[in-house]
């Protein structure tokens, strides 16, 4: 509780950025000049590179849809037997949008249920839900607030995750990998964020932020071998423009996550300390990389404290055009929650890419591979390691200006021999059709 007071606090007292165009070397020296605006440089600002492209953008508008999805997978018992059971998925999701932006501030509102049906195995029906809130403001022309809230609560992966739809690939190594995947046990997860950039000058720029999170398995007896985490976190920031395309600086990121352990809870705290590098090569293509050293130590009741130091590293790359976009990173870093306990050692590299064929035919595709391994080797550990790799395609085409369709394939492979809920049977494979409906009315600024 005193965490979410402190949480509380610093998110209202004034906490990535909302200057996200493209710096320039020309112009006054008064930060008044939106052409002095700095941006918020990928390893530190948090957010994920967007993926859409140019003519599928939009803002200030309201929108309602609806999205049905027949498809196939093959595993939908993953862990509950060794012989995969195949079952037919039927998903109607609805969802809600509403956009407004502002010359100070930018409001984002979204919700998305999903009935999930599934025949024969009916007894994993189920209604997914996701929401997003984010609130950013301007206070003055160098300084910008971030306020966000996302919850999600899934029982399959392939519907409603960032890790097939490839909307959150994030330049920064803070943002929490997803390593061990139960598909088609339920899950819920929340966080919430907050920041705060200050431009002091024409070529600084300084910033913070604090996060809140929680995971969990409502359903145990779905993720043998997985646990509940919750987790609190900090960060700083500062930047420094070294030419109108070129930016370095520095990053200091903390966290602190307890896994649920029935009877004996682990805690893991760790600090990092990096140095990055940006260059934006265009308003549409920028690449980062970071690189530093991390401390954490991790506590078990009744055992002795492992702690150590390690090197952390970064890089990602965006590139957004009127009818291509691409986003890919890599990532190597100490982690702990998201169902696994203790600190592990994470590696992992993501990507995905949308591509417009023509006027109403595109192609998209997301793919991701990231391997653990307990940090302290020299321990025992119910978690030696193992690795995860998921894929996915989909070609899409434009009936109408409200009516889409697409069809798609989904692949997810795991090794994680010492895990109940997925060693048995790890595979899966999903082929989908669907078919959306989008409506969207512009509202005034």
């Amino acid at each position: 509780m005193l965490a979410r007071v402190c949480l509380s606090f610093v998110l209202l007292a004034a906490v990535p950025a909302w200057t996200q165009v493209e710096p320039s070397a020309t112009g006054g020296s008064s930060v008044s000049d939106e052409s002095a605006q700095m941006t918020t440089p990928p390893p530190v600002s948090g957010e994920a590179y967007s993926t859409t492209t140019g003519s599928e953008e939009r803002s200030n508008y309201f929108g309602f849809g609806i999205n049905v999805s027949p498809a196939y997978d093959d595993n939908v018992l993953s862990g509950s037997t060794s012989k995969p059971v195949g079952d037919v998925n039927y998903l109607i999701s609805p969802s809600l949008t509403l956009d407004r932006t502002t010359a100070r501030q930018h409001e984002s509102v979204s919700y998305n249920p999903g009935f999930n049906l599934y025949q024969p195995t009916t007894a994993l029906n189920s209604i997914n839900q996701s929401v997003a809130v984010g609130y950013q403001y301007r206070l003055s022309p160098g300084m910008t607030v971030h306020l966000g809230d996302t919850f999600l609560q899934t029982s399959n992966i392939f519907n409603q995750s960032p890790i097939f739809s490839g909307t959150g690939i994030s330049g920064s190594a803070q943002a929490p990998a997803t390593t061990v995947i139960a598909p088609f046990a339920e899950q819920r997860s929340n966080t919430v964020n907050g920041s705060l950039s200050y431009q002091f000058s024409r070529d600084g720029m300084i910033g913070g932020g604090a996060n809140f999170s929680t995971f969990s398995f409502p359903n145990p007896s779905q993720a043998e071998g997985l646990y509940n985490s919750q987790s609190t976190g900090a960060s700083a920031f500062f930047a420094r423009r070294l030419t109108d395309k070129q930016y370095v600086g520095v990053g200091y990121q903390y966290s602190r996550v307890f896994a649920y352990l029935p009877g004996a809870p682990i805690e893991t705290q760790a600090h990092s300390f990096a140095p990055y590098y940006t260059f934006a090569v265009s308003r549409q293509v920028s690449f980062s990389v970071s690189g530093g050293v991390l401390h954490y130590s991790s506590v078990e009741t009744g055992t002795p404290t492992t702690a150590a130091w390690t090197p952390t590293a970064s890089a990602s790359v965006g590139w957004q055009k009127s009818k291509s976009a691409f986003a890919a990173s890599f990532s190597r870093s100490v982690s702990a929650g998201q169902g696994l306990v203790g600190a592990f050692t994470s590696t992992s590299v993501n990507g995905s890419g949308n591509w417009r064929l023509g006027r109403t035919w595109g192609v998209g595709v997301v793919g991701s591979y990231s391997r653990t391994k307990n940090a302290a080797e020299s321990t025992d550990s119910s978690y030696p390691g193992g690795d995860t790799i998921s894929a996915g395609a989909s070609l899409q085409h434009s009936i109408t200006e409200r009516i889409n369709a697409s069809v798609g394939y989904q692949r997810l492979h795991e090794n994680y021999s010492a895990i109940p809920a997925i060693a048995t049977a790890p595979d899966s494979d999903r082929v989908y059709i669907s078919i959306s409906y989008q409506f969207s009315r512009p509202i005034g600024r």
